[in-house]
């Protein structure tokens, strides 16, 4: 049975808008979804924010989408499940409104200002501001870094309202996720720095400093190491400040007025910087697939490296996303040619140019004092504060093996956020500081990626090993560097 009418307003002739839906109970409802449907496919074939109103103009639902006629009209369509949250919303949605944007970025900061002025009643997770995530860009320090918090008074501790003390906030957001997937598209353009490290400008030790691996894939432009003036990281910053607060075709257009300057002028470094900036800003959108083929052979096995990032993140119980993760393996036969590897993980894809290999000295056959070398020689500089830890570090074996490599972090000053190991056969997982084990199940895709990097440690191992052999044995002169899959490899004898 239709709804009682309730009419519709009118102008001063007493006609409806020209786009004006039917006067409200004069559909049955699988024709009020059909008009709707049919509204849906002719959007405009772009980003934007939708809004979902009932018969009184009250905006009930807000979302974004990257292409508003596919997401627009999937709520829709007959075979629609909304789930219990969403599903009541058909029984009441009567028109729907659009706001085109430039970029998915620019529809994600719109959709969040609409849900925290409007409220609608169907975005339930919107119901507690203190839950909420903002993205914080510093303004007290020599070179500002960018992080999304829940608190952006700084009530937590002194140390926090210091460091919010003047920043720009944005938000709040409803998506912790897509908040910091954007942070990490955004860093590809603008290069800004996401570490908690105190850097002051012209300080003698930023020279010795090894800057973390996000500088070695063009993400960050490292002041920790003195690799950006203070000046120069201040106009990339402020660009990015810049392009959060107006539309994109407006800051490309200042940008390439900028470098055009830069040319004119001989600052040819500069104009190359802006020029790449801008290239990155152009490709904001676009997303990996399989066609691009960045590293196969850990494709194969890690189809979705964001989903398994997040679901060991979940399983650690850490509090900042996963990033980069470092894998431990040794390889000897009988005590023979011990070798130890390190591979490493950017984003969940091997970064091979951070491969390294180590020809143990002084533990023959045993295991535990192999690890206990390789572990105090990689991360030596970690622990007296000149680097970055990983995000993870996995030690290839059991109880035992972690043991022995938390025995080599105890002698260093600065300890790393989180070392596990990985038993074969059953899969356990050991945490450091833990009692008991972590017993994944095994499409769990987590521990499919903790997997993946140590099968890529133990191939790397035992290719080193192969070729030591292969030495001793035949006198072959093998070179030291270069390894599997035609990458360059360190040795670190």
């Amino acid at each position: 049975m239709a709804d009682d009418p309730i009419p519709e307003p009118v102008d001063a002739d007493g006609f409806a808008p020209a786009d004006a839906p039917p006067p409200w109970g004069t559909e049955r409802r699988d024709e009020r979804l059909a008009r709707l449907l049919r509204k849906a496919r002719t959007l405009p074939r772009s980003p934007g924010v939708y809004l979902m109103k009932d018969h009184k103009g009250v905006v009930l639902y807000v979302g974004k989408a990257l292409n508003l006629p596919d997401r627009v009209a999937s709520y829709f369509v007959p075979s629609a499940e909304l789930g219990f949250q969403k599903n009541p919303m058909l029984d009441a949605v009567h028109d729907v409104e659009t706001i085109e944007c430039e970029s998915e970025w620019e529809a994600l900061l719109t959709e969040n200002r609409l849900i925290k002025d409007v409220r609608p009643r169907f975005n339930v997770r919107l119901t507690d501001d203190k839950t909420f995530p903002y993205l914080v860009i510093t303004s007290g320090e020599d070179f500002p870094r960018v992080f999304v918090t829940r608190d952006p008074t700084g009530a937590g501790d002194e140390a926090s309202r210091a460091l919010l003390k003047g920043a720009r906030v944005y938000g709040p957001f409803a998506n912790a996720g897509a908040l910091r997937e954007a942070v990490q598209v955004l860093q590809r353009a603008f290069k800004f720095r996401t570490c908690s490290l105190d850097i002051t400008a012209g300080e003698e030790k930023n020279k010795r400093f090894r800057p973390c691996l996000l500088h070695a894939i063009n993400q960050c432009t490292a002041p920790c190491a003195d690799k950006i003036s203070k000046e120069d990281y201040a106009a990339d910053t402020e660009r990015l400040v810049r392009f959060l607060g107006s539309k994109r075709s407006a800051m490309l257009r200042e940008m390439k007025e900028e470098m055009a300057r830069a040319a004119a002028e001989l600052r040819f470094e500069q104009a190359a910087s802006l020029r790449d900036q801008i290239r990155a800003v152009e490709r904001l959108d676009e997303r990996a697939d399989k066609r691009d083929n960045w590293q196969p052979e850990a494709e194969s096995i890690i189809f979705e490296p964001r989903k398994a990032l997040k679901s060991l993140q979940r399983t650690l119980g850490m509090d900042e996303p996963i990033r980069c993760l470092e894998c431990i393996d040794i390889a000897h036969l009988g005590g023979g040619e011990t070798v130890g590897s390190k591979v490493c993980f950017i984003d969940g894809r091997p970064f091979k140019s951070e491969y390294r290999r180590y020809r143990i000295t002084s533990a023959g056959n045993d295991d535990y004092a192999s690890i206990r070398e390789v572990v105090s020689r990689r991360y030596r500089e970690a622990g007296d504060g000149a680097e970055l830890y990983p995000d993870v570090i996995i030690i290839d074996g059991g109880l035992g093996q972690l043991h022995a490599a938390m025995d080599a972090f105890a002698v260093l000053s600065v300890k790393p956020p989180m070392v596990i190991s990985l038993a074969k056969k059953e899969e356990l997982i050991y945490v450091q500081r833990a009692s008991e084990p972590i017993r994944l199940g095994r499409e769990n895709p987590g521990l499919k990626l903790c997997q993946a990097i140590r099968d890529e440690a133990h191939r790397f191992a035992q290719h080193y090993h192969h070729l030591l052999r292969k030495k001793r044995t035949l006198g072959d002169d093998t070179p030291r560097a270069g390894g599997a899959g035609g990458a360059s490899m360190g040795d670190e004898n």
